[in-house]
């Protein structure tokens, strides 16, 4: 059962990398996915001004019990952060070269609210 979890996390995570190319300009880190049931997450509108990574209009979909953010740096950096609230492993990745991957672990056990924005803080940038 855990191994489905962490896939559905890894997943997630892949999804929002491969689609922030849709995600709208934020200054801060946007909760996308908040850890319930499955569904659509946070939409974003895109920005089509120079300074945008993100250009075209995105919702995207949450697998259940995923915490997921995306954070739109510059116009050439978005990173992204997930955990499980079933899981104890934090995941990050980055449009500079970093594939999703394991980041470390929650500061909880199971991961809790807040543990996507700790791992955005380690994706590479």
């Amino acid at each position: 059962m855990k191994n489905i979890s962490m896939k559905n996390v890894i997943m997630g995570s892949v999804l929002a990398v491969a689609a922030v190319t849709s995600l709208s300009a934020n200054a801060a880190s946007v909760a996308v996915c908040s850890g319930g049931i499955a569904g659509t997450g946070a939409s974003f509108a895109g920005n089509t001004a120079t300074n945008a990574f993100v250009k075209v209009d995105f919702t995207p979909k949450c697998s259940a019990n995923v915490l997921m953010a995306g954070e739109e740096v510059s116009a050439t950096l978005f990173r992204v952060g997930s955990a499980s609230i079933k899981g104890k492993t934090m995941f990050a990745g980055s449009t500079a070269g970093g594939s999703v991957g394991n980041v470390g672990a929650c500061a909880a056990d199971p991961c809790a609210a807040g543990s996507e924005a700790t791992a955005i803080a380690k994706a590479p940038s």
